[in-house]
């Protein structure tokens, strides 16, 4: 078997998928979701949130466990270091949100991926949020994401299934835009 009769497999059932997206427009509602997580203080600066139950496909889903997650902040910042910081968590959302486009991207076009590897990066400066300085931002200035990527496929494919993961990004566009926030006190 040569390497072009060798069927590629990023590990993305790209049929399912574009499956789902060819049934939405016969059943609109199917596409409606709400993704949830909650989020319990433990001490100081540490917190845990869960990640269970979401809304989608017309009905109440469960993830097969639940995923929790420690955030907090360093010790330099006086805090117990028990968890990433959440604008960690915000960097890794992104990188995983754009990877997993980049696979699905890649096993659509037939392409296939030996190893992906994203940096993410972001400025900040802590005048904001700390106070010291009202004319500073309290969130990043910006943000880099540098992929090295080892596939079948020509640099400029590459740099194609990258914008394309861009395109398709739920993450990206969340911060990349404007959203409304509203926060509420029971």
């Amino acid at each position: 078997m040569t390497a072009t009769d060798t069927p590629i497999d990023n590990g993305v059932n790209v049929e399912a998928l574009l499956g789902v997206r060819d049934a939405l427009p016969e059943t609109p509602d199917m596409a409606q979701f709400q993704w949830r997580a909650t989020c319990s203080w433990v001490k100081g600066t540490h917190s845990r949130s869960d990640v269970n139950t979401f809304y989608g496909f017309g009905g109440e889903q469960e993830h097969k466990s639940t995923f929790s997650y420690d955030a907090d902040h360093p010790l330099a910042f006086a805090a117990e270091d028990h968890g990433s910081t959440p604008v960690e968590y915000v960097l890794v959302a992104l990188g995983s949100c754009l990877t997993a486009g980049v696979a699905s991207v890649a096993q659509q076009r037939q392409i296939q991926l030996r190893s992906v590897h994203a940096t993410i990066e972001a400025e900040m400066d802590l005048h904001g949020i700390l106070g010291a300085d009202p004319d500073v931002r309290n969130g990043f200035s910006g943000i880099k994401v540098t992929y090295k990527i080892d596939a079948d496929a020509t640099p400029d494919e590459i740099k194609a299934l990258v914008a394309q993961s861009q395109k398709r990004s739920a993450v990206f566009d969340i911060v990349a835009n404007p959203t409304n926030i509203a926060v509420e006190v029971n």
